[in-house]
């Protein structure tokens, strides 16, 4: 048997020989000085050489070892050359299976079922989040530290919001991988207790005239369905939660009369704040600018029964996240939210208008805490909230084009 000694005293020959050990292993030495452990076996009837790795990066402990497993894959009936190559064939493809591209294949997958919008959300924060740091790396061998180290990257934007959402598609990705067998568990369902909490308060919103002006120019700008252009610009009019903008029944828009959109109380209960909006029915005074989205809106869906149906299920209502991506898009993400045109609306108008506090709350829907003056005042001001709607649209759209014109702007 072989010692380290002789190995390292084997000198290089004009031809290559061979110093053996036992069981069929010996160390090959060739002209140039290469030392190349090799097992000599037979397996078929036939003489086989099963090549195991040059000396010293495999010493002659670790050679030995290889020969018995050698031995160990030929009692069960097997060739350990063939092993061997379909043992490298599996690190190959598991080396292969990086991160992104398992990602792109679970992307790919489930594509069909999400709207264009937040498709395209889901891979852009992968591409922009989590390929440029992990996703080289071959998807078994990422751990929590890893996740959580990219996500820590996005919380310090700050943007804790979006890194919880992060780790929801990179925990997909994962249990994708398990499922197909190139990955053994979920380090992004672990890290989920050390993320940073997310901060409850109010909604985000811009307050600044020049700035709100400059969002609807963004958001128009912007790459979307018209009806999602035309669904904002009708929030920011109206002042109106997102969720009765986008569950409006054309039968509400076609009978209004005289200016005035009549949004039910039926309706408005079914909003979360149907507390604050008590049991009448909401007047919404209609700017010249907003009936101009309404008959633009009607060239596009005014034959169903939703203004804004969504666009997969015409009998279903548009999803508040649609007119929120398409905000984010544009840049507001944190920044101005849907539900933040009534933060807008409300500072800029009490801002300008200061006397007329009590008929800007009644365009917003807040109930006055005195029912009967609530009732009074709702009556006595219907003319100066139509005034105000029509200042509002003025003020907020100057500048901009017709609403016809959003019809033809850049589309998905």
């Amino acid at each position: 048997m072989l010692t380290d000694t002789q190995i390292k005293k084997a000198k290089p020959a004009e031809k290559p020989f061979k110093l053996s050990d036992a069981g069929g292993l010996h160390l090959y030495v060739t002209p140039a000085g290469g030392k190349l452990w090799r097992l000599k076996y037979r397996f078929g009837g036939k003489e086989k050489l099963l090549s195991i790795g040059p000396y010293p990066a495999v010493s002659l402990l670790d050679a030995r070892t290889a020969r018995d497993d050698a031995k160990s894959v030929l009692r069960q009936g097997k060739d350990p050359g063939v092993a061997k190559k379909l043992q490298r064939l599996v690190v190959t493809k598991a080396s292969a299976d990086t991160f992104e591209i398992v990602a792109r294949e679970w992307f790919e997958l489930n594509k069909v079922k999400w709207v264009d919008h937040h498709a395209g959300d889901v891979i852009r924060s992968l591409e922009v989040d989590v390929f440029p740091h992990v996703g080289h790396i071959p998807i078994r061998e990422i751990k929590a530290p890893e996740v959580l180290a990219v996500l820590r990257l996005i919380e310090k934007r700050p943007a804790v919001d979006t890194a919880r959402r992060v780790r929801q598609r990179m925990s997909a990705v994962f249990v994708y991988a398990i499922s197909s067998g190139r990955a053994d568990s979920d380090p992004a369902a672990v890290v989920l207790g050390a993320m940073a909490p997310v901060k409850k308060g109010r909604q985000p919103a811009v307050i600044d005239l020049a700035e709100a002006r400059e969002i609807v120019r963004r958001v128009e700008e912007e790459v979307a369905h018209p009806a999602t252009k035309l669904a904002h610009r009708l929030l920011a009019l109206t002042a109106l939660r997102p969720g009765a903008i986008v569950s409006t029944p054309w039968v509400e828009l076609n009978a209004i009369e005289d200016g005035i959109w009549i949004v039910p109380s039926t309706r408005m209960k079914l909003r979360k704040a149907q507390k604050e909006d008590g049991d009448r029915d909401h007047l919404v005074p209609m700017s010249r600018q907003a009936m101009e989205v309404v008959e633009a809106l009607r060239s596009l869906t005014g034959r169903g029964p939703l203004a804004f149906p969504n666009t997969r299920h015409a009998h279903l209502p548009m999803s508040e996240n649609a007119i929120g991506y398409l905000l984010n898009r544009a840049g507001y993400h944190h920044r101005h939210v849907p539900h933040g045109w009534r933060s807008t609306f409300s500072s800029v108008m009490n801002e300008r208008f200061r006397g007329d506090g009590d008929v800007i709350e009644l365009m917003l829907a807040h109930v006055n805490r005195d029912r009967v003056a609530g009732a009074y005042n709702r009556a006595l001001h219907l003319e100066r909230r139509r005034e105000l709607a029509q200042l509002w649209a003025d003020i907020i759209l100057e500048g901009r084009p017709l609403a016809v014109d959003l019809l033809k702007g850049p589309r998905k």
